[in-house]
């Protein structure tokens, strides 16, 4: 399973908070209260944050951190670097020579596409568009209607997926 470390995620929703208002200084107790992180992870990430380039720090009563770049130019390919290093969906993605049947694996080719689908879709997304995400008011699941959730699969039957829908609409 492909799955970004909890500190990962935290440190996203933490940049994506900052992007929301990059040209101001965020505290990192604010950012604990604005974000439901806990002040010490805060503190954690922000630190981590700052070594990866990510963010800048400023000392003083009024000081704080904010974005070391524009929204627009964070990618989250830029957070999956600076907190858990090279993106890779297996060693040899990235690394030569790390693994006893690199020779003749018919993995090998195929998992190095897959990564870099993965970074292209990560490096795709950026903190300006979190941030846009944030602003916008969305709907509870109870508030969704159920003919608004598009069903694409259906493992009771092999029909196609409008005849799922129209199936699942008049039940």
């Amino acid at each position: 399973m492909l799955k970004l470390g909890k500190l990962t995620d935290y440190a996203t929703v933490l940049l994506a908070a900052m992007a929301a208002e990059p040209e101001r200084l965020h505290a990192a107790l604010e950012l604990s209260g604005r974000t439901s992180v806990a002040a010490p992870t805060v503190a954690k990430l922000l630190k981590q944050l700052q070594k990866g380039g990510l963010v800048q720090s400023a000392r003083g009563a009024h000081g704080g951190y904010r974005l070391a770049r524009a929204p627009g130019l964070v990618t989250v390919a830029d957070v999956i670097r600076a907190l858990e290093g090279p993106i890779a969906v297996t060693d040899c993605a990235v690394h030569d020579g790390g693994c006893a049947i690199e020779v003749g694996c018919a993995a090998r080719a195929p998992f190095r596409l897959i990564n870099a689908a993965v970074t292209q879709a990560l490096e795709a997304v950026t903190l300006a568009d979190m941030a846009a995400s944030l602003s916008a008011t969305p709907r509870r699941p109870a508030e969704v209607p159920l003919t608004e959730v598009p069903i694409l699969f259906h493992p009771a039957n092999s029909r196609p997926t409008s005849q799922v829908r129209a199936h699942v609409r008049r039940r």
